[in-house]
């Protein structure tokens, strides 16, 4: 199943040009540091990569990347990657969300997020490596983020032609942004009734969430997360990537339809910022 998998993305990478193996590579030499552009004033701003990778900006300055996947088949043309970051959150081992994080942890000094056995896994610098699990909480300047469950699977291999190895637990993230929105990126997940829980505690006002199917959920399994979740907008991600993906928002707009949902669908536009 994996290799059938690898296979299949890492060839639609290739025509894309992108680096789907970019985790293992060396990273380029530290820049020096620069200051990131904040949110526009009083405002939080999500900007989509692609597939599964967001970076998020707060009204206080925070700058952080979820899943940096930024040379996927889906990424932006011609748009700069982050100069400066605050904090990198990765929700599981795969290629397709790791990403660049080692580059960009090494270009921008950013801490890096995610289950202790990942980040073990990644060879990060001590004072850039915070290993936790679900329950833990972390805080980056004006956003503090929970660490919360998601069901699916976690393997990490630098090197793609060596077996991958387990990678602990794949996470959630829920990011609440002081006089802002409350966002919860799913991760890869199929839906499951904690989703509820993550309701009641944190009361989510905004979910990412992956509609591809195949690997995730699909649009009719993310609209009974919306409902579980009961978030008042909700931005698809993770689909139409490779062929395996084929959930598509209008899907998901049709299946909330189904379930009397208010929920708004907000359908990102690679490189554009999203205000939340």
């Amino acid at each position: 199943m994996r290799t059938k998998f690898m296979a299949v993305v890492v060839g639609a990478a290739m025509t894309f040009g992108g680096t789907a193996m970019a985790q293992g590579a060396a990273a380029p030499a530290k820049a020096p540091a620069s200051k990131a552009p904040a949110a526009a004033k009083g405002k939080t701003e999500a900007t989509w990569w692609g597939h599964a990778a967001f970076v998020i900006r707060s009204p206080g300055g925070a700058v952080i990347a979820i899943d940096p996947w930024l040379t996927n088949p889906k990424a932006p043309q011609g748009v700069p990657q982050p100069e400066a970051l605050d904090a990198i959150l990765l929700t599981h081992g795969h290629f397709d969300h790791v990403g660049e994080a080692k580059a960009l942890a090494e270009k921008t000094g950013a801490k890096v997020y995610g289950s202790f056995e990942l980040i073990n896994l990644l060879g990060l610098p001590e004072a850039q490596a915070v290993g936790a699990n679900a329950g833990g909480t972390f805080q980056v300047k004006d956003v503090t983020f929970h660490l919360v469950e998601a069901v699916h699977s976690s393997s990490y291999a630098a090197d793609p032609k060596a077996a991958a190895q387990y990678a602990g637990a794949p996470l959630g993230y829920v990011l609440e942004i002081a006089n802002g929105p409350t966002l919860y990126h799913a991760g890869d997940t199929g839906v499951f009734e904690g989703m509820a829980l993550i309701a009641t505690q944190f009361k989510p006002t905004v979910a990412l969430l992956p509609i591809g199917g195949h690997f995730t959920m699909g649009p009719a399994e993310a609209a009974q997360a919306v409902r579980l979740l009961k978030v008042k907008s909700v931005i698809p991600m993770h689909y139409g990537t490779f062929p395996l993906l084929p959930g598509t928002p209008e899907e998901l707009t049709g299946e909330l339809k189904k379930l009397r949902s208010a929920a708004k669908v907000v359908v990102p536009v690679p490189g554009a910022a999203t205000a939340l």
